[in-house]
């Protein structure tokens, strides 16, 4: 890629990693890599437009017929597909449905854009990674197989051992924090041929590891609060994102978003 490359306008297709989950602002709304990207992406462009389509909860079908379409139609010059994590997380996933989506959504995007972006997702340490990781690093070899048919850029965040680190993810264990969506944008922001501000894939400090009753408490916590309501949207065939429309659905011109209002007695 060319070095510090202009790129006028942005697209992001896909799902809550997408969307910005748990990377939490003071207002209730989610930011996410994506934000951090088109922020930094608009400080070197006049008029630098950016489109978020992601919706939390989204399949990859769901993508490919609700998001890809409308983003290859707004011919950005640069558009992002994440998809089929979730899908690899629902018992009975068929992988080679998967992989046909992904590849139908691909083939679409590609010609539509000046630049497609692709990742290999991070994964977070631990027992119920293990048992997924198999379908991960299946859907992971297919990403590189379109990204090389079809000219596409991936960023490996899978590769990145910081990312794995426990405490870059939020406390329902599926979703980035704050931090891990900021070293994604610097992951992003490199892969598109623009000067490194920060070696991304820098280790944290030694941990310390909490204390056994610490551990017990925010398991007990993490299966009251996310998993269990995980696991009814499953059996009942809901989603965290029905209904709900994209964050930012047509290609604008990127504008801050205003700070909150913290003066005595402003609305919470």
């Amino acid at each position: 890629m060319e070095m510090n490359a202009t790129y006028n306008s942005f697209v992001a297709v896909g799902d809550s990693f997408t969307e910005g989950m748990s990377d939490l602002l003071p207002d209730g709304s989610y930011r996410g890599w994506a934000d951090l990207l088109a922020a930094r992406l608009a400080a070197r462009t006049d008029g630098f437009r950016y489109a978020n389509l992601a919706v939390r909860g989204k399949l990859i079908g769901q993508i490919l017929d609700e998001q890809v379409d409308l983003a290859a139609a707004m011919k950005a010059d640069v558009v992002t597909l994440v998809g089929g994590l979730n899908d690899t997380l629902r018992p009975g996933c068929d992988m080679g449905r998967v992989r046909g989506l992904l590849e139908e959504s691909v083939e679409r995007l590609a010609p539509s854009c000046g630049q497609l972006v692709l990742m290999r997702s991070p994964g977070r340490n631990g027992p119920v990674m293990e048992r997924f990781r198999p379908r991960m690093e299946q859907l992971f070899a297919h990403i590189d197989a379109l990204a090389a048919r079809h000219g596409a850029l991936v960023v490996d965040l899978y590769g990145a051992e910081v990312l794995a680190d426990q405490r870059m993810w939020d406390v329902d264990r599926l979703h980035l924090t704050g931090e891990g969506h900021r070293r994604v944008a610097e992951a992003v922001w490199q892969v598109l041929g623009l000067g490194a501000e920060e070696d991304w894939r820098a280790p944290l400090p030694p941990a310390v590891p909490p204390r056994w009753g610490a551990r017990r408490v925010g398991d007990v916590r993490f299966a009251r609060q996310h998993l269990g309501p995980w696991i009814g949207r499953r059996l009942t065939g809901r989603s965290s994102g029905d209904g709900r429309p994209a964050k930012r659905p047509e290609l604008l011109p990127w504008e801050v978003p205003p700070a909150p209002d913290t003066t005595p007695g402003s609305a919470p």
